[in-house]
């Protein structure tokens, strides 16, 4: 079992900056990709970025590309969103999931989910 616990959401202003944190424990997680998922009220979770075990994979949903950077520190074992020019369509709980394999921007394909954490951008 991988276990996820996500940080650092809240309430800011449009064009302000947010950085989400998830930090995994468990099973062995070598060779894992983990990713960024976002939900908004009454729409299906979405996919927002992922990131492999290597750093060298990394992808992006077009309406994020330029404003968000996705990394990872594997000696902590923890995936970062780094959140820029927020807008009030950011708004969201954003989860963090993890999984072994390839990246697949449907959520279903994921194994493993934290909580989730709410971001708010209001304009």
């Amino acid at each position: 079992q991988v276990q996820l616990v996500e940080s650092g959401g809240g309430l800011v202003q449009a064009g302000g900056s947010l950085r989400l944190s998830c930090v995994a424990s468990g099973r062995t997680l070598n060779n894992n990709v983990m990713g960024w998922f976002r939900q908004a009220p009454g729409k299906e979770r979405e996919f927002v970025a992922s990131i492999n075990w290597s750093r060298n994979s990394i992808y992006y949903t077009d309406s994020v590309k330029g404003r968000f950077t996705i990394s990872r520190d594997n000696a902590k074992n923890t995936v970062y969103l780094g959140m820029n020019s927020l807008k009030p369509e950011d708004t969201a709980v954003y989860y963090c999931g993890a999984k072994w394999g390839n990246s697949y921007a449907d959520y279903r394909l994921w194994d493993y989910w934290g909580q989730g954490t709410q971001v708010t951008v209001s304009s």
